[in-house]
């Protein structure tokens, strides 16, 4: 008697995707300040201060400037982050996350 083994194994096709990016929009407005707005941008957003301060004129000059692309959570999060420090401080300023 022969120990033959035979086995079959289904294979399945997995895809997988890499996870949708969103980028977050600075929108400007007459109130906020300039400094505030570079402040933000360093310290929610981590830019260097030139960066930040190229960033706030963009906005300044264009009325909106993307600040960066993240994942949904890290870009909802900083959002919510930065607009609760601009109403502690009274500024009406305004950011959105978009699909990219």
């Amino acid at each position: 008697m022969s120990n033959q083994q035979t086995s079959l194994r289904d294979r399945t096709d997995t895809k997988i995707r890499e996870p949708q990016r969103f980028k977050v929009i600075i929108y400007n407005d007459d109130f906020t300040t300039m400094d505030f707005v570079v402040h933000i941008l360093k310290s929610v957003f981590f830019k260097s201060t030139t960066e930040a301060e190229t960033l706030m004129l963009n906005v300044h000059h264009h009325g909106s400037a993307t600040v960066g692309v993240y994942s949904y959570d890290i870009a909802k999060s900083k959002v919510r982050k930065a607009t609760i420090m601009a109403r502690e401080a009274n500024f009406p300023l305004r950011l959105e996350c978009k699909p990219e």
